[in-house]
């Protein structure tokens, strides 16, 4: 049978069915290379569990680093759940499905919640399964939070993630890297190269793009510590401090990175530039499953919102290039629209060559943040895109990169921007 991505259930790994049927008080650790099947897997192990195995009282929580992480897992088990027990599934009246939480009609029931820096909102409850998708990138607070929550009813836990190094910045092994020593816990080990749903021919490009340390790390889910992060979370917490506001007049750019109709997302950054040069983002929009037609309007009608906006950075590679072709075929976008592509090479005063310009973008979005001359809005799914980002060997990656994507061409065109009337307003 072919894979339906509506229905995954029909064609599960067999990992995945002795996973999902364990005992359900075994805890359980899954290191696994990227889409290999996990989510599903949890997601449709917590309707099992609600379903044959717990009671009244007896309820899961889902975390993943941010809400939309956490919304995919629950969703994915909302859709499972009903399917196949639509009559155990509440669907109406006081406890009907939200965003949060699905209810069964054994008492028992799916809880959703972002863990966030510190998992301080999560103290309180007690859970008979905490099921943690990509525990490798949460803190250590994080863990001394949730884990007294399965104390009192003898409760375990499920911990699944692509892996993100052994150590912690203070050297102190992460909590995620100590599961897989401990004997406490059932182990599954998934390389995508053992998936049967990746394409062979897309992880041979791959291997042939990324170092051989990222490749190891993405897709063969195997731990490495010399894969070095490019923005730590003590300067990302130092950044990522502002909060949304309603101005909409200023010198404005607007940075973007196309996913088109996958599972990755689009990402509209729109970034500020202050009188005192003082780089400022206003806004962080993602989307997902757009054609192209759809993310031109999206970037149209965002110019028109901020009072037109002054340069507008994408990158015209690949799907990339049917957007870009749009913008420049309207007369609103035409001559304010920048190719930025990241495999093109930056250009010096001599005429030569010389880094690509990813790697400029990147490098000049640091020196900003380090200077202390950019602020970023303090929001987890921006936080979690810096915190991705890695390089190797002379190549920068990350597995949730795409805010972090349309950030570096804003600021690149903020940054390169000479010509400006400079729009000043008080706080």
């Amino acid at each position: 049978m072919d894979y339906d991505l509506n229905r995954p259930w029909e064609t599960l790994d067999e990992w995945q069915k002795e996973y999902i049927y364990q005992d359900p008080n075994q805890n359980c650790f899954l290191l696994t290379g990227r889409q290999c099947g996990k989510t599903t897997a949890m997601a449709i192990k917590s309707v099992e569990l609600c379903v044959h195995s717990f009671k009244e009282g007896e309820n899961i929580l889902i975390c993943s680093i941010t809400e939309k992480q956490a919304y995919r897992m629950l969703a994915k088990a909302l859709a499972y759940a009903k399917v196949k027990y639509p009559e155990i599934l509440i669907q109406r009246g006081p406890e009907k499905p939200t965003m949060h939480r699905i209810m069964f009609r054994t008492g028992a029931g799916i809880f959703c919640y972002a863990a966030g820096e510190t998992g301080e909102g999560l103290r309180g409850d007690t859970i008979k399964k905490l099921m943690i998708d990509e525990g490798a990138r949460m803190s250590e607070e994080f863990f001394i939070s949730t884990i007294p929550m399965i104390s009192v009813i003898k409760g375990s836990i499920d911990i699944a993630s692509t892996p993100a190094g052994k150590k912690n910045p203070d050297g102190s092994e992460k909590f995620f890297y100590k599961c897989s020593k401990d004997d406490n816990y059932k182990k599954w080990y998934i390389s995508a190269e053992d998936c049967p749903r990746h394409d062979s021919l897309f992880l041979e490009e791959q291997r042939k793009k990324l170092t051989k340390l990222i490749y190891a790390q993405e897709y063969l889910a195997i731990f490495t510590d010399e894969i070095k992060r490019v923005f730590d979370d003590e300067l990302i917490e130092k950044t990522c401090i502002l909060k949304r506001d309603q101005i909409k007049r200023g010198n404005f750019y607007l940075g973007v990175d196309i996913a088109g109709m996958g599972k990755d997302e689009n990402s509209f950054e729109v970034i500020q530039k202050m009188s005192n040069g003082t780089l400022m983002q206003k806004e962080n929009i993602t989307t997902t499953k757009k054609f192209t037609t759809q993310t031109a309007d999206k970037i149209i009608e965002l110019d028109k919102r901020y009072n037109e906006i002054k340069k507008i950075g994408i990158d015209d590679g690949g799907i990339g290039f049917g957007v870009y072709s749009i913008l420049m075929n309207n007369e609103e976008t035409k001559r304010k629209t920048f190719a930025l592509n990241n495999a093109s090479r930056v250009i010096n005063e001599l005429g030569s060559t010389k880094k690509l310009l990813k790697e400029e973008m990147y490098i000049l979005l640091l020196s900003l943040m380090e200077n202390k001359k950019i602020k970023l809005l303090d929001d987890d799914e921006i936080k979690e895109s810096l915190s991705s980002i890695q390089w190797d060997e002379g190549k920068i990656y990350g597995s949730y990169s795409h805010i972090t994507e349309g950030i570096i061409r804003a600021c690149w065109l903020a940054e390169k921007d000479k010509n400006l009337n400079i729009w000043i307003h008080t706080f």
